[in-house]
């Protein structure tokens, strides 16, 4: 073993900064989060998706003529090739929809004439195409796997309504509608995450941005980061009753389990995406009769909050989304692609950012292996 002083090794890199980036603030202690200097209060109760992807790309906040025509953008880019259909079709029954959505990613890119183009503009336009397409993706191959017609995007509808109205084959009602597009609003971006990281890595290679966004989307498929809020759902579905919840939090606890859809890196207080769809999942279950399974969800909240105040452990976002999506009829193995379809935005952002500024992303290890080992011929082993 080489005989140098051990180095601090920051595991996870925890604390570690690798950029300056002017897109995305989470104030851990306060329990904020900016996008652009905006806060995510005030863009879920006044904005649109559309908007908020003009914020995070621009920097600012469009003009009305602006806005109207990047969502006509997005509208126009919506729909995806025959090529890409057919890939589609051909994928298994049973694949997870989070797979499928990264191959399908990987083969758009090879019918983007721009795939290669490295400039900023052309950058820009591959951005708006992915974040277009995402939707209507997620949603083809969940209408295929369910032996149903491919619905195409209606460009006069917008993003989130316009996104379950192909998943679910009808026009949602305009409360649902709003749920998605604040859910989309919510996920677009949260700093330097570990898809984020993953795009990011990618990008410092010069690579294409296609090949960086299907870097983040195998990144988001692991349970730690995209997952976790299919797991929290399914939590309340095993507890299944209100006088349920407190007994299973307490035994989960005390068998040193985990409660998914609390706890974060960075909040030390409630996560403000969390408080937001708290209130729409409370909404949709009033308008659904479904509120006892909402009555599980809070009654888990308050004994995890009780039991771990010690240690600063609140919901996160990924607790009350999943019940959201659930009340809006989507099924658990699409809550991962949805993500998907809004934190496309923040890859994207944080991509092109770092690429005004490149430097190869290249981390050391330390090495703690033999550094004398002798070879033997395979005769003599």
């Amino acid at each position: 073993m080489l005989d140098v002083a051990k180095p601090r090794i920051d595991k996870g890199l925890d604390d570690v900064y690798v950029k300056e980036s002017s897109i995305c603030l989470v104030d851990g202690e306060r329990g904020r989060l900016l996008y652009r200097g905006y806060d995510i209060r005030d863009l879920a109760k006044h904005s649109s998706f559309e908007e908020t992807v003009f914020i995070l790309v621009h920097g600012r906040l469009p003009k009305r003529e602006e806005l109207a025509k990047a969502a006509a953008d997005l509208g126009a880019a919506r729909p995806i090739s025959k090529e890409t259909v057919a890939l589609l079709r051909k994928m298994p029954k049973d694949a997870p929809p989070i797979d499928v959505l990264r191959t399908a990613v990987s083969h758009m890119s090879n019918f983007d004439p721009e795939r290669d183009d490295a400039g900023q503009a052309a950058n820009m336009r591959k951005a708006q195409r992915l974040v277009a397409r995402f939707p209507t993706l997620v949603a083809a191959h969940h209408r295929i796997r369910q032996g149903k017609r491919v619905l195409p995007p209606d460009p006069r509808l917008g993003h989130a309504e316009d996104f379950l109205r192909m998943l679910t084959g009808r026009r949602p009602t305009p409360l649902e509608a709003r749920v998605m597009d604040v859910a989309l609003i919510l996920h677009a971006d949260h700093s330097m995450n570990a898809s984020a990281f993953a795009a990011t890595v990618a990008a410092s290679t010069l690579t294409d941005l296609y090949s960086a966004i299907v870097a983040a989307i195998a990144t988001l498929k692991g349970p730690l980061h995209g997952g976790a809020n299919e797991a929290a759902l399914k939590t309340m579905l095993t507890v299944g009753k209100p006088e349920n919840a407190e007994a299973y939090v307490m035994d989960t606890l005390r068998n040193k389990g985990k409660v998914f859809g609390f706890g974060h890196r960075v909040y030390r207080t409630y996560d403000p995406r969390a408080l937001i769809l708290r209130d729409c999942a409370r909404e949709l279950s009033e308008v659904r009769g479904e509120q006892e399974l909402f009555r599980v969800a809070e009654i888990i909240q308050e004994t995890v909050v009780r039991e771990l105040r010690a240690k600063a452990v609140y919901a996160n976002v990924d607790f009350y989304s999943g019940l959201a999506y659930h009340l809006l009829g989507l099924p658990p193995d699409l809550y991962t692609p949805i993500f998907a379809v809004s934190r496309v935005v923040g890859w994207t952002a944080h991509a092109m950012e770092y690429w005004q500024d490149n430097r190869l992303v290249r981390p050391l290890d330390y090495y703690v292996g033999p550094t004398d080992a002798v070879y033997v011929p395979m005769d003599e082993r």
